[in-house]
C-alpha cells in the first residue's frame, strides 16, 4: 500500500463520502437520510474525545497501517 493509504486517510475519505452521499440522498429521496449524517458526525465527535473509532479498528484489522492520528491507539 502507498503512504497515502493509511487509516487516517481512509477514515476521512469514508466519513466525507458518507456525509456527502447522505446529504444528496436527503435532497433526492427522503429527509431521513440526514440521520446518517448525524450518526457520522456524532461518531467523529465521540472519537475525538475517547480515541475509539470503529472504522479505524476495522481498517487496522484489514491490515492498513496507522497514520499519525491512530499510531498510539
Amino acid at each position: 500500500m502507498t503512504s497515502s493509504s493509511n487509516i487516517d486517510t481512509w477514515v476521512f475519505r469514508l466519513a466525507g463520502s458518507f456525509i456527502l452521499l447522505s446529504l444528496l440522498l436527503s435532497q433526492l429521496h427522503s429527509i431521513y437520510w440526514l440521520w446518517v449524517t448525524a450518526f457520522v458526525g456524532a461518531n467523529m465527535l465521540q472519537a475525538s474525545f475517547t480515541g475509539f473509532c470503529p472504522l479505524a479498528r476495522a481498517l487496522a484489522w484489514l491490515g492498513f497501517s496507522a497514520g499519525p492520528a491512530f499510531k498510539s491507539r
